[in-house]
């Protein structure tokens, strides 16, 4: 009688772009067990959870908007995860950008918007860059683990920006807790009329870009991936996998913080406490979704931020609770991490 065993085995490569392409088609299968379950029909969530979405001008533009800061925060992920640094900290460097966008933007009024919005760009990415520095330098001198002190760094940015809005932003004639409103000047420009669709999206495009060759066309590419692939292999073909981790970690905060810039300057216009609905843990999920590609991770975002939007739609049309799309996203998150696990393994008859 012949017997099964599981044992370890590369997926063949034609493999490997299937797996995002499962994991949603599993994901929506998942959940339309729990859409049942509130008794709704699960044909028409998805509809209005995907398709809605998708038929009008302002939708399709807030689609876009709610993608823009998950794009970013996906690529920081992504350049930190490829290169073997699990950088789990970027909610906190998105608000540690978003800080230094608050103060150059309601500070120096007499600034024309040239001048005004680069700087403030500028100091995003390196306030997302020092933020980034500590647990990079804990990682690669004492070896204290990258997961554990990138996510302690996300709660003292919490108590970092409090005790900014209950202190020196707080507004003393009403209370409010936020930074002073940004000046005219130092807010991104629209991109399209009667919608939030901003200047932000196509700093994203550019950042798409600029990965995508730094990781597939530049030595340090090659070195991140090498490093990323096996930190003892990388060492032993002469690289310095410490360095190499250190500057992705570092470009990771960077465009973490450039992601908080967007979110305030084109946006809010001032610093509050729930700047950021998670963006910085969804750009993990947009991250693994796409594979640590820069492409996919685009696509990914979209795609979330699509599920994000449409989740409203459905809260409304069937009065399902509106955290549906938060159940998709971590279900997502889920199924893609066990298919590129399992992905390594074989049933073998014996």
């Amino acid at each position: 009688m012949s017997k099964l065993r599981i044992e370890r085995a590369a997926a063949p490569l034609w493999a490997k772009p299937l797996i995002p392409i499962v994991a949603v088609l599993v994901t929506f299968l998942v959940t339309s067990v729990l859409i049942i379950i509130a008794k709704a029909n699960p044909v028409s969530a998805y509809y209005h959870l995907l398709i809605e979405p998708l038929s009008t001008r302002f939708s399709v533009l807030e689609v876009l908007v709610k993608s823009t800061p998950l794009i970013l925060t996906g690529i920081a992920v992504t350049v930190a995860f490829a290169s073997g640094y699990f950088n789990i900290g970027a909610e906190g460097q998105l608000y540690a950008g978003a800080i230094a966008a608050a103060w150059i933007g309601s500070t120096f009024v007499n600034l024309p918007a040239i001048v005004v919005i680069p700087l403030m760009m500028l100091l995003g990415f390196l306030a997302g860059v020092i933020w980034a520095l500590i647990p990079a330098l804990l990682k690669i001198k004492l070896k204290v683990d990258e997961v554990v002190t990138t996510l302690l760094m996300n709660s003292i940015m919490v108590y970092v920006v409090s005790w900014l809005l209950n202190g020196v932003w707080r507004n003393p004639e009403t209370g409010a807790q936020q930074s002073p409103e940004f000046f005219e000047a130092a807010r991104y420009i629209k991109l399209a009329a009667k919608s939030r669709l901003h200047l932000g999206f196509i700093v994203a495009l550019v950042v798409v870009v600029i990965i995508y060759i730094l990781i597939k066309k530049t030595p340090l590419g090659l070195k991140m991936r090498a490093s990323g692939a096996s930190k003892a292999g990388a060492q032993f073909a002469g690289i310095n996998v410490n360095r190499t981790m250190l500057v992705a970690a570092l470009i990771s905060g960077g465009i973490a913080g450039l992601a908080g810039v967007g979110e305030i300057a084109g946006i809010h216009y001032h610093l509050i406490n729930e700047l950021s609905a998670g963006y910085g843990y969804t750009g993990i999920i947009a991250a693994t979704l796409g594979g640590l590609n820069p492409i996919g991770v685009l696509i990914a975002a979209l795609f979330i931020g699509l599920i994000g939007t449409g989740s409203l739609n459905v809260s409304m049309a069937l009065r399902v609770p509106v955290y549906l799309g938060d159940v998709v996203q971590s279900t997502l998150l889920l199924v893609t991490l066990a298919m590129l696990l399992l992905q390594n393994y074989r049933i073998k008859r014996i």
